[in-house]
């Protein structure tokens, strides 16, 4: 099959990972991918985000499927632009694609069909940003109404320091000052073609820069998968009381969501609830999700964005653990410095490596953003599989590099 993949991070390097280990034969091109990327298909200089151009391209090389990998190219309509021609895409369209594009989108759909979330309002002013802060308490959850790179969100026992969160995206546009909710965090991704919800494995990510849960909010340092610690029933549930609800509330208004349904979850005592929902693939859930999966995920991608998941029983996941660790630079996320050269890659054993901020400058890999790759390790158990990833970290080195030591810590001991 000849595939384009868009996007240029660590979620798109894995997603292409888990199609080239099919070994069918598949012509996959990344667009713009980086130097990791490169390495591995071929990679073509496209805006991603410009609908006309994506199509233009998918049109002229004969792309039988193009897979959507960031929430940007979502939002903008890419989507869209590629059906009116004829060409398989997954990913929803730019209406659906705002269940991640606005946070007040998001909330109106869960409400009206009946998912259980948390409390919000949204304010587009400071003093209803503070009326909302005082009227749920502490801990206070803000969160930016629109795309934020998985930095808008603030969970804090301070009331100055959510005033300040809720008064700096106020200049971006509105904020949703939200009920906060305490218990284990779950990602679940659930494929859809509009009508039909299958299921990918749980997994569990470390949004926090430090270890320990501390430190400022990031797009994600780590994660880990299966989830042996929910109950049997846990996906089942989750599929019925908020995944076929959601999407058949969007297909009642002629919004079908075509593609990927990343349900950000919590379990609390009160039962399961949403955080959040995303339009695509979860970063860096996705380097954890895939390398599990049995089930060739061209035929599910492919199903999905041609109505027919209703013939395909449920993804088989291998029993393997695991867990990927991402290598940050030295600020991030606040300023992180880029443009430092990433070395003993060659070295590494055990891992694979997806590459999320990288370029290829004089013959050698170089930092060009903040999450620089994920280094993602299988093994028998938790133990085994966090051995391999942090072995593999010591070996390679990026000047002012971090990363954080206890992904997986907990489910290992």
């Amino acid at each position: 099959m000849r595939i384009l993949v868009l996007g240029s991070g660590a979620r798109e390097h894995a997603i292409i990972t888990a199609l080239l280990r099919e070994d069918a034969g598949h012509e996959i091109t990344a667009a713009p991918g980086n130097a990791g990327i490169a390495a591995d298909v071929a990679v073509v200089a496209l805006d991603p985000t410009r609908g006309d151009v994506v199509t233009e391209y998918a049109i002229d090389n004969d792309i039988e499927l193009v897979v959507i990998g960031p929430e940007a190219p979502l939002v903008s309509g890419v989507a869209d632009a590629l059906r009116q021609r004829g060409i398989a895409v997954f990913g929803p369209g730019k209406a659906a694609a705002a269940l991640e594009g606005s946070k007040t989108f998001a909330k109106r759909v869960m409400d009206a069909a009946g998912v259980p979330t948390g409390r919000a309002t949204r304010a587009g002013t400071i003093e209803e940003a503070v009326q909302a802060i005082d009227e749920f308490g502490a801990p206070y959850v803000i969160k930016a109404d629109g795309l934020a790179a998985g930095k808008g969100v603030l969970v804090t026992p301070d009331r100055e320091a959510a005033i300040a969160h809720a008064d700096h995206y106020l200049q971006q546009g509105p904020v949703l000052v939200e009920e906060f909710l305490d218990g284990q965090e779950v990602s679940l991704f659930l494929l859809s073609d509009g009508h039909t919800v299958l299921p990918l494995s749980p997994a569990q990510d470390y949004k926090r820069a430090l270890d320990g849960d501390a430190g400022p909010n990031t797009g994600g340092m780590g994660a880990y998968s299966p989830l042996t610690w929910l109950p049997d029933n846990f996906v089942s549930e989750v599929i019925e009381t908020i995944a076929v609800p959601t999407i058949r509330q969007l297909a009642s208004e002629r919004t079908p969501f075509i593609g990927l349904l990343y349900c950000g979850l919590i379990v609390t005592s009160k039962g399961i609830r949403v955080i959040e929902f995303n339009a695509r693939f979860g970063d860096p859930e996705t380097q954890v999700v895939l390398p599990r999966l049995v089930t060739p995920l061209s035929e599910l991608l492919m199903a999905a964005a041609t109505g027919e998941l209703s013939s395909h029983p449920w993804p088989e996941f291998s029993d393997d653990a695991a867990v990927t660790v991402v290598l940050a630079s030295e600020g991030y996320p606040e300023e992180p410095i880029t443009g430092r050269v990433i070395t003993g890659l060659d070295a590494v054993r055990d891992v694979t490596i997806a590459h999320a901020a990288t370029a290829k400058v004089d013959g050698q890999f170089v930092a060009t953003g903040g999450r620089v790759l994920s280094v993602v390790a299988l093994g028998s158990d938790f133990a085994d599989a966090r051995s391999k990833a942090y072995a593999a970290l010591e070996t390679i080195h990026l000047e002012g590099g971090h990363y954080r030591t206890d992904i997986a810590a907990r489910v290992a001991q």
